[in-house]
């Protein structure tokens, strides 16, 4: 059963079909995706099989290129390009025009067959060739809002791709911190009498500060302090 029908005209917007078919078949997986030329196998029955899914489908997806409204076919109540769209608002079906490019217009009720006229009140998207990546983002979101049970698979790849696995086990009297970037330095405070480095009792602190201009203050401080550098980048500290 798929989730999306993909509708589009051959010569008129079908190259678009396919490349949104394409990424929403890798987004998704290839059943949720229906597109006749490659849904559809040998020895099928052509007519059965575009009706059925399209009565089975949650969202239909209708490609309009920018001479799709001038096609004479689109007043054939034979074309099934018009068959599919109709079969999809007559089962309360979600119809969403894609505009192809920059040049295809909006649909204007005046330009579709009295049947169709309920598609230019139809929420559009448009397919910006010139942004393709954001484009399709976008029509993938719109079709998770409208079938929840769609996962986009690429949305956990990124997620893989770019995280950090931590893994901390038992501590016990100690401070855990866990971050996927650190930059600078770390300093330490080991409390009791047992560590690495360490003579003695008590507790041990191990500071470490580098790079011009690094400043550490213990105890009270009245004045402030000021850098100086020479022209080597020497820094000359002055207490005051």
């Amino acid at each position: 059963m798929p989730d999306v029908f993909v509708n589009y005209r051959t010569g008129d917007g079908d190259k678009t079909a396919a490349l949104i078919a394409r990424d929403l078949s890798h987004r998704f997986g290839d059943e949720p995706i229906f597109r006749a030329s490659e849904s559809i196998k040998p020895g099928m029955c052509y007519p059965e099989e575009l009706l059925n899914n399209v009565r089975r489908s949650d969202v239909l997806l209708a490609v309009i290129g920018p001479d799709w409204t001038r096609f004479p076919a689109l007043h054939d109540e034979n074309d099934w390009v018009r068959r599919e769209i109709l079969e999809a608002l007559a089962c309360g079906i979600p119809v969403i025009p894609v505009l192809e490019g920059r040049r295809t217009e909006r649909l204007t009720a005046s330009d579709l067959p009295a049947e169709l006229q309920p598609l230019a009140d139809r929420q559009s998207e448009r397919l910006d060739l010139h942004q393709v990546e954001s484009g399709l983002d976008r029509i993938a979101k719109r079709l998770i809002e409208l079938v929840p049970t769609l996962r986009d698979r690429t949305a956990a790849e990124t997620m893989d791709s770019g995280s950090t696995h931590n893994h901390v086990g038992d501590v016990r009297g100690g401070t855990i911190v866990q971050s996927r970037d650190i930059t600078g330095d770390v300093g330490t405070v080991i409390k009791g009498d047992h560590g690495q480095f360490h003579l003695g009792k008590g507790n041990q602190y191990n500071q470490h500060f580098s790079g011009p201009g690094a400043t550490y203050v213990q105890g009270n401080n009245e004045g402030g302090i000021r850098h100086h550098f020479d022209s080597s980048g020497k820094d000359e500290e002055d207490d005051r």
